[in-house]
């Protein structure tokens, strides 16, 4: 690693200023003694192709995609791997040592390091798993189930249709459900997911009835504001160890980083207690 270099990523978006990302990576910069920084890079769709190409001449190591980039930075970037075709957007942008652009998806890993860091029982193959909604969280949460070895994967979403694609695209012992099942899908399930944004700040909360929920079940939601979803709470009163969604954030950004600077920062207490404390607005 050349010290000598001042390291630059930052996270393409539209809108992208409520982004926590920087404060994440920020931390990891000043932890590690890495020259560099990680900034805010609002686009509009219109300007992604020239941004991306524009990387490499600025020196950028990389970047991060989210909403509403994700899918059409697949078709800009030179390469994209296996992973992130399956689950049909890039999340992550590196810049290799020949100024060409590979893209992949940390998602599914974010999801999975959060999982195992707040139930450090669980197991994929331990039981089915349900997955509330079929968007592009739901895309990472399933490829991340059926890696770790889930037998079943029962996806409730409004739309059958989307459903039905995300199943044929991932592939896999995926079911899908009609979204007036979703209660009774629960039944026997290890492992619950909300990957909808239903019970974000501004809207409605999850209608999900908990009376089939297992007391061993490990309930998870991609959301991160509010800290704890009106789910995630009601997952809690009844005894079920949960993760909530920041951890997924935080989770991600370790490949990351090993992908951009061959270096794999620590996600401590110190930097979750920080984060917790901007989204409550405590900071």
């Amino acid at each position: 690693m050349n010290n000598q270099r001042y390291n630059l990523i930052g996270v393409m978006g539209w809108p992208v200023m409520h982004s926590r990302s920087p404060m994440m990576h920020n931390y990891w910069f000043d932890q590690t003694g890495l020259p560099g920084r990680y900034v805010y890079l609002p686009l509009p769709p219109r300007r992604l192709p020239a941004a991306l190409h524009a990387l490499p001449a600025l020196n950028f190591a990389g970047c991060n995609l989210t909403i509403p980039h994700k899918l059409q930075a697949m078709e800009i970037v030179d390469e994209v791997d296996d992973v992130a075709r399956k689950i049909g957007a890039i999340s992550c942008v590196v810049v290799r040592k020949d100024g060409s652009l590979w893209g992949t998806n940390n998602d599914w890993l974010g999801f999975l390091g959060n999982l195992k860091q707040s139930a450090p029982h669980w197991r994929g193959d331990a039981g089915p798993a349900t997955v509330i909604g079929a968007g592009g969280g739901s895309r990472a949460v399933c490829h991340a189930l059926l890696t770790e070895g889930a037998l079943e994967v029962r996806l409730v979403n409004r739309s059958p249709e989307r459903a039905e694609k995300l199943a044929h695209d991932i592939g896999g012992p995926i079911t899908v459900l009609p979204w007036d099942k979703r209660h009774a899908a629960l039944e026997g399930a290890a492992t619950v997911v909300n990957a909808t944004s239903l019970g974000m700040v501004g809207q409605p909360p999850l209608d999900l009835q908990l009376d089939a929920l297992g007391r061993d079940t490990v309930v998870a939601d991609i959301i991160y504001t509010p800290l704890i979803t009106p789910f995630l709470a009601a997952a809690r009163a009844r005894g079920n160890i949960t993760a909530g969604g920041l951890g997924m954030l935080l989770h991600q950004g370790p490949p990351a980083w090993k992908l951009w600077f061959d270096l794999t920062p620590t996600v401590t207490p110190e930097l979750r207690a920080i984060m917790e404390a901007s989204i409550a607005g405590n900071a």
